[in-house]
């Protein structure tokens, strides 16, 4: 099989707070998905998986596949295999639609004529001589002459099995069929719950614990022999259905359904979308081993693996990432795919907010190199900084950075207001946002703190010097080229307290001010800018404005707004040391965190807690570090069909369907801290990559502060 470029990076990588409250950080079991690629002339349709001493066999609906040690031997025969069987001595059996033969050919078995107009569903051997065949009309049973079981007769037989007692068992279309002792009973007529309405469609006899599984349209079930029977549906967690495959594990068992797979051990795992599977409908599984499982599909065959790893060593393979692919000039953010899915044709491109999404991995790398004085980690610090420290120099006004900037000839994308250098070799993105003065009044200080030393101590206060000028002595405003404000980097009184288009911004612009005033102080110890901070705060009621300046139900929310509040947060309980107003942080922090504290989102949990001294959810954090997946692509993710995630009666700011909880981090979309997480359907088909800094601030500065323990 090939591995894809995580797993072979797993095989490769070798693996004082302020606040009483730490959390050990021992490997854990990180979900990796590979791709398993067959022969080219078996196809893509796998129907059928089994296992013969440890070595996999995929059947494709052209013919049988067999690997060992990682290497496929089989060759196209025949057309339009349904499904396959093993016999009592392993030989495997095809079915077209109307007839069946062994592997080789040597035998083959047409459907009686009186069957002829009927489909094959499914086979199991019941013995070395009997073969039960399920159609779409009944059962035929084949032991040298072919007969038709009058009580099946008419009833779509969709799979068969036997228990630990012989007993055989039918899913049908009509009811759970059961031949005991010889004699048929319609165990819907008898004793199956009404609400199953009489509907099967998968089975599996767990004989070592004489348990019979069974799907159905809205649930999967237990028949028990000891009577320990269950039923899971929705309400019990169940993602969607009908449940179509069950094959069953130790401590659980996996699921197949038209709309992706599901695992159910001591909790719930829903794989769909090709973040996980090349083909949403599941026509098999193969359990090979507790932590393994291939899914087959109309399209291809997914390994999913749990693989031991620490958070370090995913923070490695992240680093990685961004150094092969989103490394653009310094800067780092997504990426392009011009083919979805295909990393090979990754491309760095502009991006709206590159100084906000480069100043989260300057973050990252300060804290990495704080907590292991890794080299590298100062090397990739510097050239972050000076990537951004360029967007400033570059648009000739002191203390305004751009967006973004392109060589002159490369593409700008869509949209977005551009200017050429006067050297014409260069282009920036003007109009630029308060996102990106929240990225770069976080990030410099830390860097100044953690990082810089001698000269480079000095270029990073002569930059903060000149942002803070700009901002104060343009009466709070970014100033663009054309001499007016930018459209959102407003911070003056007279907006955020008069006007009444700048009410939802009064709150969070008030915090941002503070911050940046106290951050610009901390690093130039110009009194300007305390100066200033006073005149906001007593004259201007900005701390009172920030209290309350996280906006909420019935109020539109505003996820992305949240990274332009705890970020600056952060740098103002770092740096602001003001004893008579620190409760009023405290007040604003502790209610931006009770809305907060149901996203699960790891950087707010980490910030909360060392602003407030308390442990916010430490534990939740490091659950979602390790969650989020390895694989960066945008794919498609869509959740709205599913049972297990109720719908919420209000609709997003945006008019999209969401959840009444955040979607299961490996579930939903890519998405950074400014996004909804409770949206069902996002993503973008696989045309991009994120670079994944995401996972890596919130990792080192738990690191850093103490918070996360490596072990």
């Amino acid at each position: 099989m090939k591995l894809n470029f995580y797993t072979i990076l797993f095989l490769i990588i070798v693996a004082v707070s302020d606040l009483n409250a730490q959390v050990s950080v021992n490997s854990f079991l990180q979900e990796v998905k590979t791709d398993i690629q067959l022969p080219t002339e078996a196809g893509k349709n796998v129907v059928k998986l089994f296992s013969l001493n440890n070595n996999p066999i995929a059947v494709t609906s052209n013919g049988v596949y067999k690997n060992r040690d990682g290497k496929w031997t089989g060759k196209a025969a025949g057309s339009d295999w349904r499904t396959a069987a093993l016999d009592a001595k392993n030989e495997i059996w095809l079915a077209s639609v109307n007839a069946i033969q062994i592997e080789s050919g040597a035998t083959k078995i047409e459907l009686p004529d009186f069957a002829r107009k009927d489909t094959i569903l499914c086979l199991l051997w019941e013995n070395e001589k009997t073969l039960q065949v399920g159609t779409t009309k009944g059962l035929l049973t084949y032991d040298g002459t072919w007969t038709a079981v009058p009580f099946v007769n008419g009833k779509h037989v969709n799979s068969i099995a036997k228990d630990s007692r012989n007993d055989l068992w039918l899913a049908t279309t009509d009811g759970l069929l059961r031949r005991v002792e010889g004699k048929w009973l319609d165990m819907d007529e008898t004793m199956m719950a009404y609400g199953l309405k009489r509907t099967y469609f998968a089975l599996e006899s767990r004989n070592e614990k004489a348990e019979l599984l069974f799907g159905g349209l809205f649930s999967v079930g237990c028949i028990a022999e000891n009577g320990d029977n269950y039923i899971l549906r929705g309400a019990d967690g169940l993602p969607y259905g009908p449940i179509t495959t069950i094959r069953s594990f130790a401590d659980g068992m996996w699921l197949g359904t038209s709309k992706g797979a599901i695992k159910k051990d001591k909790t719930w795992h829903y794989y769909n979308g090709k973040r996980w599977i090349p083909n949403n409908k599941v026509n098999d599984i193969l359990v090979i081993d507790q932590h393994t499982a291939w899914i087959a599909t109309p399209e291809g065959i997914s390994q999913i693996q749990e693989v031991e790893i620490t958070l370090d060593q995913k923070a490695a393979a992240f680093e990685e990432r961004i150094k092969l692919r989103h490394d653009r000039y310094g800067m780092v953010s997504g990426s392009h795919l011009t083919t979805p899915g295909d990393l090979s044709t990754s491309q760095t491109r502009t991006d709206d907010n590159d100084g906000l999404w480069t100043s989260i991995y300057l973050a990252a790398e300060c804290y990495r190199y704080a907590v292991t004085k890794d080299p590298e980690a100062k090397k990739n610090a510097i050239k972050a900084f000076e990537a951004m420290e360029r967007l400033e120099t570059i648009t000739g006004i002191p203390g305004f950075p751009a967006r973004s900037l392109v060589a002159a000839d490369e593409s700008t994308g869509e949209g977005g207001e551009w200017h050429l250098t006067p050297d014409k070799k260069w282009k920036w993105k003007g109009d630029t946002s308060s996102d990106e003065m929240v990225g770069h009044l976080f990030a410099f200080p830390l860097f100044y703190d953690l990082v810089a030393e001698g000269a480079m101590k000095e270029r990073v206060k002569s930059l903060v010097q000149r942002i803070m000028n700009h901002i104060v002595d343009n009466n709070f405003h970014l100033i663009d080229l054309d001499g007016k404000p930018t459209r959102w980097a407003v911070w003056t009184p007279d907006s955020l307290n008069f006007k009444t288009n700048w009410m939802y911004e009064k709150g969070i612009n008030s915090l941002q001010i503070l911050a940046f005033l106290k951050a610009g102080y901390h690093v130039t110890k110009d009194p300007k800018f305390q100066t200033a901070y006073q005149t906001l705060v007593q004259k201007h009621h900005y701390v009172e404005n920030m209290i309350q300046q996280k906006n909420y139900g019935p109020f539109d929310i505003n996820h992305s707004d949240d990274e332009l509040a705890f970020l600056p947060y952060y740098t103002l309980f770092r740096y602001a040391n003001d004893p008579e107003l620190l409760p009023f942080y405290e007040k604003s922090m502790q209610r931006s965190w009770n809305v907060e504290q149901a996203d699960r989102i790891p950087i707010w949990n980490i910030i909360a807690s060392w602003a407030l001294k308390k442990d916010c959810d430490l534990n939740t954090a490091q659950e979602e570090l390790q969650q989020i997946p390895m694989d960066m692509i945008t794919w498609r993710m869509e959740n709205s069909h599913r049972w297990d995630l109720p719908k919420d009666q209000l609709v997003d700011r945006f008019g999209k369907a969401q959840a009444i909880r955040p979607i299961p981090t490996p579930e939903r979309g890519i998405s950074k801290w400014n996004s909804n997480t409770y949206l069902y359907d996002t993503g973008s088909n696989g045309y991009g990559e994120d670079d994944g800094a995401y996972f890596l601030l919130p990792y080192w500065m738990g690191r850093y502060h103490g918070y996360f323990v490596e072990k």
